[in-house]
């Protein structure tokens, strides 16, 4: 299982939808409809939302470094 990271490629506003998709094994546009579908309900979706872009890390680049 993937790491729960935002990820650098695919990334719309924050990265944390793709970044659950990518954790839970599924489409990032299939998490960003049911992010904006659970946003219909009642409850704190915009703010877990934006918790979890400050909490969750973004993914380290790619390393360049060379073997010596």
């Amino acid at each position: 299982m993937a790491a729960l990271v935002r990820p650098r490629e695919g990334r719309m506003i924050g990265g944390v939808c793709a970044g659950l998709a990518r954790r839970f094994g599924t489409s990032a546009s299939t998490m960003r409809v049911i992010f904006v579908v659970s946003c219909l309900l009642p409850g704190p979706q915009f703010l877990l939302y934006l918790a979890l872009w400050v909490l969750l890390p973004s993914e380290k680049p790619a390393s360049t470094a060379t073997a010596w």
